[in-house]
């Protein structure tokens, strides 16, 4: 049984060879390596990686990343006093020789992003006929270089998912993402055949890396602002700082639906983005939220009979829940939080359920409360209506494999006039 060579179509093998070319935790890797061998690294499991990960693996993959990953799984199978495939031994003797420790990378990797469609959902436009669509991508190998914009983060991942579960929604529209990265949620908006698709980032660096990203995936891409083009295999990518983008070029846009994925990180850049929301959502933007200074409150003046308000509670275990709540008075303690250290969000009388106009997905981890909080605040004097939600369009599960992903952490907030 152990030496039964396995299918590469069972969902665990499609797991293991997804996991590998996304270059997940090598942790990750060695638990859908036993998953495979129901409960250890047996010889046919060991016979599949080689087969179908280690030796069709590109010459530019990262070779640090193989080694790691050959160093935990020969001592997984060790530990278990089974046989170690001699392929196995010789390429991690190989990398052992050719690879020095204080060879620090820097720079970036292929990372092949694999959207795995569940059984059932032939009928949803999004999904192949292959049911599994593979993203390839150019990242940078750790953020806390200074590369954060070519960082694969989990909002990018959660929106990618949301795009493809909720096509309808960005089918034929108009679709404009600020703060792009590597370009994923760009790529599954053009895969849902959005009617246009324009990407921003404000570093020059980042807008490079993602359209050799875009290139890799096949699209053309069009960097000229005032152009119309019809093409839907063509992106249009723009350099677009926050802090200096006027109200002129931003109106020349005026998309269906606006995106975001992590973009609430640095109180500093708030304003900015709050403005650029605002102009894009075809909302005119009070005097407060025009000025480029450090002196907007971090908190919001509440009314007391704010209506359909969004209660941001902190739960026992640090993650934070959204509720809707009829009235915002009810928990207020006069500072816009309630009893529980919460930010209350007022609607006002807007009705989510009828909306019409643009619309902002904002796909975020709140990492920062207070930063949060601030974000909540500008929203409010802009005048903008923000929903959680979360708990009622949760995507399909179209990475299972990725166990670094943990999908629970993402909030998902839509944003309208």
């Amino acid at each position: 049984m152990a030496d039964q060579e396995l299918d590469p179509s069972d969902p665990s093998c499609l797991h293991l060879v997804s996991a590998f070319l996304a270059m997940d935790s090598t942790e990750s890797l060695i638990s859908l390596s036993r998953v495979c061998g129901g409960g250890s690294v047996t010889e046919g499991v060991q016979r599949f990686i080689w087969d179908h990960c280690l030796s069709k693996a590109a010459e530019n993959f990262h070779a640090p990343y193989l080694k790691n990953f050959l160093k935990k799984l020969i001592a997984e199978i060790e530990l278990n006093h089974d046989l170690v495939l001699d392929e196995l031994y010789e390429q991690y003797a190989y990398y052992m020789t050719s690879l020095k420790d204080d060879n620090v990378f820097k720079g970036r990797i292929c990372k092949c992003i694999s959207f795995l469609f569940p059984a059932g959902s032939s009928q949803l436009p999004s999904c192949p006929n292959s049911a599994k669509l593979v993203v390839p991508l150019r990242c940078s190998l750790n953020m806390l270089d200074g590369d954060t914009g070519c960082a694969l983060w989990p909002s990018s991942l959660f929106l990618s998912e949301f795009i493809l579960s909720f096509p309808g929604s960005f089918s034929n529209k108009s679709c404009f993402e600020v703060g792009s990265g590597v370009g994923l949620v760009g790529i599954c908006l053009a895969h849902v055949e959005a009617s246009k698709v324009i990407l921003s980032d404000g570093d020059l660096s980042t807008l490079m890396n993602m359209k050799l990203n875009l290139e890799s995936n096949n699209f053309s891409i069009d960097t000229d602002r005032q152009e119309r083009t019809e093409d839907s295999n063509t992106i249009k990518c723009i350099h677009l700082p926050w802090e200096s983008a006027s109200e002129n070029e931003l109106q020349d846009f005026m998309p269906d639906v606006i995106l975001g994925a992590d973009v609430i990180y640095d109180p500093a850049c708030l304003p900015y983005l709050v403005r650029l929301l605002a102009i894009l959502l075809n909302k005119k933007i009070p005097s407060s939220a025009k000025r480029n200074d450090s002196k907007i409150p971090s908190s919001a003046k509440w009314n007391d009979s704010c209506q359909g308000s969004l209660l941001y509670s902190k739960s026992m275990d640090g993650k934070f829940n959204g509720s809707l709540q009829g009235n915002a008075n009810a928990n207020d303690n006069g500072n816009g939080f309630d009893a529980n250290g919460g930010k209350i969000i007022c609607n006002g009388t807007s009705n989510t359920g009828s909306r019409k106009g643009p619309v902002a997905y904002i796909a975020s981890v709140i990492r920062n409360i207070d930063t949060f909080n601030h974000f909540l605040s500008l929203v409010d004097q802009a005048n903008i209506t923000i929903t959680d939600l979360t708990e009622t369009h949760k995507p399909l599960n179209l990475l299972p494999y990725m166990q670094s992903y943990d999908r629970s952490n993402v909030r998902l907030f839509v944003l309208s006039c």
